[in-house]
C-alpha cells in the first residue's frame, strides 16, 4: 500500500490529557479544562487521564488509582461529556505505549536534550532521573498521533513538546515515504489565556505540586477553605490600580484581579472599572464570593461522582474501548508502513 492509499487524517479531532497527580486546581480549570468543555461544541474530543505519564516518578499504587478516579470525576463535574465524547485513562489503551516505542526510534537524542521541561524536572542530578522522564515527549506525541488528531489545546509550557511531536511526525512521514500520514498538529489557543499564579507568589504558576496548599485553590476545596485561602493570599499595601498599566511590579494584584475577571465572566479592564481604587480587604470578599459561586457546583458534583467509584471505573473503561476503536486501525497502518509482520 502506498502512502497516498491511506485515508486522510480526521480534520476535526482534538486530544488533550491531564496527569492524575495531586488535586486539580483552579489554575487547571481556568487555564485548560473550561476550554476543553467549550471545544466539545465544535470538535470530536478525546480527553485522557495520563496515568502512564505519571509513572515517570514513583507513584504509590493506591494513591495513583484514587487520583485517576478523582481527575476523571473533576473533568465530568466541570462539563466533559463522556457519552458524546471520549474520556479514558491512558493505560487502558496499549496503543499509546506501542506507538511511543516507534517514536523512540524516530526521535533524535539532540531533540530530546533541548526539552526545557526535562531539565527543570530532572534538576541538577540528571543521572538519577528516569528514562521515562527523558522520553516523556515521545509518549505525548504518541498520545495525540495514535488518533491522528490534528488539534491540541496547549499552554505555554507544552508548546515545545508539541513542536517536537510535529518533528517526529514529519520525520516518520519522510523516512517511510508516507506524505501526510501523520498530520501536522495545530495548537488551539482559545481567546485570552487565563494564566493563574500562586496565591503566595504572584510570579509563579499555581501548581498542584506546590508544597504549600495555601498557594492554590483545589477543585475539592469547600467554601470555607476557598474563602480562607483568598483572605490570606499575598498582596501589597497599595489600593488596586484603576488601569492594567498599574499592575507593573505588582504581580499579586494582577493575579487576583485576573482571577476575579475570569470567574465573573468579564475582561480585566471591566473588572478594574468595578474594583479599581478599592483596598484588598473589600476586594477579597468579592473574589471569594465569585470563586465559591463558580466552584461550589463543581465540587458538589465531584463529590457525588466519587461516592460511586465503580461507576467512574465503568465510564473510563467504556472510554478506553471507544478510544481503541479509533487507534487500532492507525496502529495497524503504522505496523504495515514499518514492515512489521502481523497476521
Amino acid at each position: 500500500m502506498t502512502g497516498s492509499s491511506y485515508p486522510p487524517a480526521p480534520s476535526n479531532r482534538v486530544f488533550s490529557g491531564v496527569q492524575p497527580t495531586g488535586n486539580l486546581t483552579l489554575g487547571n480549570y481556568l487555564g485548560a479544562i473550561r476550554n476543553w468543555v467549550a471545544l466539545q461544541r465544535d470538535y470530536d474530543c478525546l480527553y485522557c487521564v495520563v496515568d502512564l505519564h505519571a509513572l515517570t516518578i514513583f507513584q504509590e499504587p493506591a494513591e495513583l488509582h484514587r487520583a485517576t478516579r478523582q481527575a476523571a470525576a473533576a473533568l465530568i463535574a466541570c462539563g466533559i461529556d463522556p457519552d458524546r465524547h471520549i474520556l479514558f485513562n491512558q493505560s487502558l489503551n496499549p496503543d499509546h505505549a506501542e506507538l511511543a516505542w516507534y517514536f523512540n526510534c524516530v526521535a533524535r537524542l539532540g531533540w530530546l536534550n533541548r526539552m526545557t521541561q526535562f531539565k527543570e524536572k530532572a534538576g541538577k542530578d540528571r543521572e538519577r532521573a528516569s528514562a521515562g522522564l527523558f522520553v516523556y515527549p515521545n509518549l505525548m506525541a504518541a498520545d495525540i498521533l495514535a488518533y491522528r488528531a490534528g488539534h491540541v489545546p496547549v499552554g505555554d509550557d507544552q508548546k515545545q513538546h508539541l513542536e517536537l511531536a510535529n518533528d517526529i511526525a514529519a520525520k516518520f512521514n519522510h523516512d517511510w515515504k508516507v506524505p501526510d500520514f501523520f498530520p501536522e498538529i495545530e495548537p488551539l489557543i482559545l481567546g485570552e489565556a487565563t494564566r493563574v499564579m500562586s496565591l503566595r507568589d504572584g510570579t509563579k504558576k499555581m501548581s498542584k505540586s506546590d508544597p504549600s496548599d495555601m498557594s492554590r485553590i483545589n477543585l475539592t476545596d469547600d467554601a470555607d477553605a476557598i474563602a480562607q485561602k483568598i483572605r490570606k493570599a499575598k498582596t501589597d499595601p497599595e489600593p488596586l490600580p484603576e488601569t492594567a498599566e498599574g499592575f507593573e511590579g505588582r504581580p499579586e494584584a494582577r493575579n487576583l484581579v485576573t482571577l476575579y475577571a475570569a470567574l465573573s465572566g468579564r475582561t480585566v479592564k471591566d473588572a478594574l472599572a468595578e474594583v479599581g481604587g478599592a483596598g484588598f480587604g473589600d476586594f477579597k470578599k468579592k473574589l471569594a464570593d465569585a470563586a465559591v459561586a463558580h466552584l461550589e457546583p463543581i465540587t458538589t458534583e465531584m463529590n457525588r461522582l466519587l461516592d460511586d467509584p465503580a461507576e467512574i471505573d465503568r465510564t473510563l473503561l467504556a472510554g478506553g474501548e471507544k478510544a481503541r476503536v479509533l487507534s487500532a486501525p492507525v496502529i495497524a497502518q503504522v505496523r504495515e508502513i514499518l514492515g512489521l509482520v502481523h497476521v
